[in-house]
Parts: C-alpha cells; sequence; structure tokens
C-alpha cells in the first residue's frame, strides 16, 4: 500500500494537511461509481494544490447495514491509496452517525477536514437518521464557501454500478461481470491456515487455504482460475471454493484452496492477496480422487495458459 497515506480512525482533525478535497461515502467495493468520486477529488486536489481525502467509515464485524464485506480493510485502504488518496478518516459508524447534517458539515468537513471542495455520488446521504442529501450538503456547505460536486454515477450493462449488484454477481459466479464493475479483479487476502492436508497426501496438489470469515460475502462455490502474490510476484493458480463433496462428509464447511503448480515454502499466516479472473466450472463430486486430482491439475493448466495469454497481449504479440 502506498505508505504516504495516512489513516485515522477517531474522528479529530487533520495535522500538518492544509485545505483539503474530499470524497464522501461508504467505498466497501472500491467499485467503478466509488473511483469516479474519489478520482474527481484527486483531480480537483492536483489542480487547486489541496490535500486528496477520504471520509468513510468502518462497520462492526456482525453489521448486516451494508451485506458482506466484499473487500477486507487491507484491500478497501490499498485500492484507495493507489488512486493518489493521502488522508483517509474511517471512524467507527457509531461515533458519528447521531451528528445532525449541520453538525456533520460544520464539526467534520469543515473542523476536521478544512474542506474546500466536496465529492459525493447522488445517492449521498448523511446526519442523524440519513437526513441530509445532495440538496442538503450542497446547502450547508455554501456557508462555509465549500463547493459539492456530484459525480454521476457509473453504470455498467445498462445499470447503475452498485455493491449490490457486485454481491450478487460474485454469489452467481458472473465473476466476469463483478470485476468490470469492481474496475479490477475481485482479490481476497485472508490469512493462509492450516487444512486437513488431503492436496498434499492423497492428490498430489497440495494447496493453500484462505478460509473466508464469517462478516466476509463469499462467492460463488466453483472452480476459478486466479493468481497469487507470493515471494515478490504473481503465480497462475487454480482456487476452488466449496464443501468438498468427494474428500468430505456431507454438512463440511466451506473451504477455499488454491493450488499453485511449480511453488513450494511454508505460508502459514501469511496473508497473500489472491485475484479471481475466471470462473470456471461448479464444484460437483467425482468418482474417485484421481478424477478430482485431474480436474485440479487441468484447472492449474488452463490458469496458467490464460496468463501467459494475458502477458503476450499486454507485450504485444
Amino acid at each position: 500500500m502506498n505508505q504516504s497515506m495516512q489513516i485515522l480512525t477517531r474522528v479529530r482533525p487533520l495535522a500538518d494537511t492544509g485545505p483539503t478535497a474530499v470524497a464522501l461515502g461508504y467505498f466497501d467495493g472500491v467499485h467503478l461509481g466509488h473511483r469516479a468520486v474519489i478520482g474527481a477529488a484527486v483531480a480537483a486536489a492536483c489542480r487547486r494544490g489541496l490535500t486528496p481525502a477520504v471520509f468513510t467509515f468502518e462497520l462492526p464485524e456482525d453489521s448486516t447495514l451494508k451485506g458482506g464485506r466484499i473487500l477486507s480493510l487491507e484491500q478497501k485502504h490499498a485500492r484507495i491509496a493507489a488512486m493518489g488518496v493521502r488522508r483517509v478518516m474511517e471512524p467507527p459508524f457509531a461515533d458519528f452517525c447521531a451528528l445532525t447534517p449541520e453538525a456533520f458539515v460544520q464539526d467534520i468537513l469543515v473542523g476536521c477536514f478544512d474542506a474546500r471542495e466536496v465529492f459525493c455520488g447522488d445517492n449521498f446521504t448523511f446526519g442523524v437518521r440519513a437526513s441530509g442529501n445532495v440538496d442538503s450538503l450542497r446547502r450547508l456547505c455554501a456557508g462555509y464557501g465549500i463547493t459539492v460536486t456530484v459525480v454521476e454515477m457509473a453504470r455498467y450493462g445498462g445499470q447503475t454500478v452498485s455493491s449490490t449488484r457486485i454481491r450478487a454477481a460474485l454469489e452467481e459466479g458472473r465473476l466476469t461481470d463483478a470485476n468490470a464493475m469492481l474496475g479490477a479483479p475481485y482479490a481476497i487476502d485472508w490469512p493462509v491456515g492450516h487444512g486437513k492436508g488431503v492436496g498434499t497426501s492423497k492428490l498430489g496438489t497440495p494447496t493453500i487455504n484462505q478460509n473466508y470469515p464469517p462478516a466476509a460475502l463469499e462467492p460463488c462455490c466453483g472452480v476459478y482460475l486466479t493468481r497469487i502474490w507470493l515471494n515478490g510476484r504473481w503465480w497462475p493458480s487454480a482456487t476452488g471454493i466449496g464443501r468438498r463433496p468427494t474428500v468430505d462428509e456431507q454438512g463440511a464447511p466451506v473451504t477455499c484452496e488454491t493450488y499453485v503448480p511449480g511453488f513450494s515454502g511454508n505460508v502459514y499466516g501469511l496473508t497473500p492477496v489472491l485475484e479471481f479472473h475466471k470462473y470456471l466450472c461448479p464444484v460437483r463430486k467425482f468418482d474417485s480422487l484421481q478424477a478430482l486430482s485431474d480436474l485440479i491439475t487441468t484447472a492449474a493448466a488452463q490458469s496458467c495458459a490464460y496468463f501467459r495469454g494475458m502477458q503476450a497481449e499486454a507485450d504485444g504479440e
């Protein structure tokens, strides 16, 4: 992540920043719509010599207000930082949700950010019980000389891009649609844990286990072409998400296992980024372990070919 981006987890004035251009929103997927709002703030900051900033918030782990998490906090921060943001204020929702719209503008936008320009989507709400909207934001900010820009909602497939649509696409196995709306491959960075050792002991295809925490959105069960960041480089890989009907008993938990051909090494406790690039097929029960092993190795070979093709295209071959 861009080390120059500072993250504040409480509502307090920014230090040593000067006036700012601020993007407002939850930005849970940092999708195309979110990127348009953040990008507009960054561009305005560059034009006017302001500090590009984001005001967002954090929900409790068990919150269902916005649905399952699309990205981890670390992924969210990395994607925001990559856009050139220098300051992020991300307090718990409970710390500011009782503010009136007037207090939100005065205490946060003026008192904390010294905002000169503010950017949001046209569905932005703020203040206690979401009582403020873009019209009241414009009116309240005008009293402090703050310019408010409402950024047009991004569209995909003729409809507005939203985190709800992305969640639905991931849950239905429409990875191409999800990645297009995200503007980058869907990715996880969960810690590597211990599995049952079936891949190593019985299949000859040792896997990296990164199982989903309860608060995270789980994509559609199936086999995916993926790539994983290990030892300072990307490795083509094949990932299976789901219960393993060939080797597990009925009712076993969902797992996320990745086979990385050609890689060996101890990765337990690491949090490598795993990008999902293509949905290959559903999970099914095989008649033998050999048939399951064949699927894993075939998927891995397809992944290697897929990324070779991407590299060749990038190189203009």
